[in-house]
């Protein structure tokens, strides 16, 4: 059996993370969906920044499209298209899976990180004008965003949670989602609206990676990741998401995310053969699942290790790197890096409309 599917047997679903028109016209998302059992993907603002810088496949319709539309109405025009079409490629499976699985995602703009209120009015817009069941809607778990995730679930917005880097991150994220079904079902709504909780790993270690003896490197990211799936457990068995499923509503699944290996002296596939678990999503760019899917190996490894992510988060802390406030810096680093990504990709869209 390929590694891709014992993962699967194993629980966990696989998704790309990425997301061209190419893709798709030539027919590589199918191919992984039929060979590396791959049933959803994510996108963000710098995938969709490197799709457009890299290729022609988007400079028709750009050419072609109306004077009156802004920048980012086209951008939202383009990458719609796409997604849509991701969108109905996974129908099946999302239909098979009863919408546990089989979704994409697009990410609001990354300008209204700190505005709940805007970033409410985005997410409606785009699960209006996508009309897919089988989308979600990317808001960023800053604390504006928090309520925004909120207001969008109670609204019946399917949101995927992104830019997590704690279990304390995550936890939060994860009650705003139940107190928007908590006020869906307290006015007598459907409680059936779905979530992912995206937690970002590897770059814990790129962030201290000068800063820590040998023997640390790219052990942070992962012990931080057992912290978040062990808070993920305990929320599942606590009586008020017990309430909450027996009234009908889905788990919102912890995601992981940023999984592919930056130290080009760690295996390739590091991150995604640690962060095996059932009950949750690896969301891996094609560099890495097709590694994985070539000599990767499943090891149970989150399961494994019971409570040693404390012992290995100690031993940060005893040389210097202070956990808690890292996590807020990486937050606020990924929300700067994805609003520079949206600006480069705001401004190749000018550069191609007029040429």
């Amino acid at each position: 059996m390929k590694p891709t599917r014992q993962l699967h047997e194993l629980g966990q679903s696989l998704w790309l993370d990425n997301i061209t028109r190419t893709l798709l016209d030539d027919g590589t998302l199918a191919g992984y969906i039929e060979r590396f059992s791959i049933t959803g993907l994510t996108s963000n603002p710098t995938i969709f920044q490197h799709a457009l810088a890299e290729g022609d496949a988007y400079d028709a319709d750009i050419a072609s499209a109306p004077s009156e539309r802004s920048t980012e109405q086209l951008f939202i025009d383009l990458a719609l298209a796409d997604l849509t079409r991701a969108a109905d490629l996974f129908q099946p499976i999302h239909e098979r899976t009863v919408g546990m699985d089989g979704w994409v995602s697009m990410e609001i703009s990354p300008l209204l990180a700190d505005d709940a209120r805007g970033s409410v009015e985005a997410a409606q817009r785009i699960h209006a004008r996508a009309a897919r069941g089988n989308l979600f809607v990317k808001i960023p778990g800053t604390p504006a965003g928090l309520l925004a995730i909120e207001e969008s679930t109670f609204a019946g917005i399917p949101i995927n949670v992104t830019l997590l880097f704690s279990r304390e991150q995550y936890v939060a994220a994860a009650q705003a989602w139940m107190k928007g079904i908590e006020h869906r079902l307290d006015a007598g709504l459907d409680p059936r609206v779905h979530s992912e909780a995206s937690l970002f790993v590897s770059r814990w270690d790129v962030a201290v990676a000068d800063k820590v003896p040998a023997p640390l490197k790219n052990h942070l990211g992962i012990a931080v990741a057992q912290q978040a799936w062990r808070a993920y457990r305990e929320l599942l068995e606590s009586p008020r998401w017990r309430k909450l499923a027996g009234a009908g509503a889905p788990v919102q699944r912890l995601l992981w995310a940023s999984t592919g290996t930056k130290d080009p002296d760690a295996s390739d596939v590091l991150y995604v053969e640690a962060l095996a678990a059932p009950q949750t999503i690896n969301t891996l760019p094609d560099k890495t699942l097709k590694a994985f899917a070539d000599h990767g190996h499943v090891h149970q490894g989150m399961m494994r290790d019971g409570d040693e992510c404390d012992r290995w988060i100690e031993k940060f802390e005893q040389v210097g790197i202070k956990v808690d406030a890292l996590a807020q810096r990486l937050q606020s680093e990924g929300a700067q890096s994805f609003v520079k990504s949206w600006n480069g990709l705001m401004a190749e869209i000018d550069r191609k409309r007029q040429h």
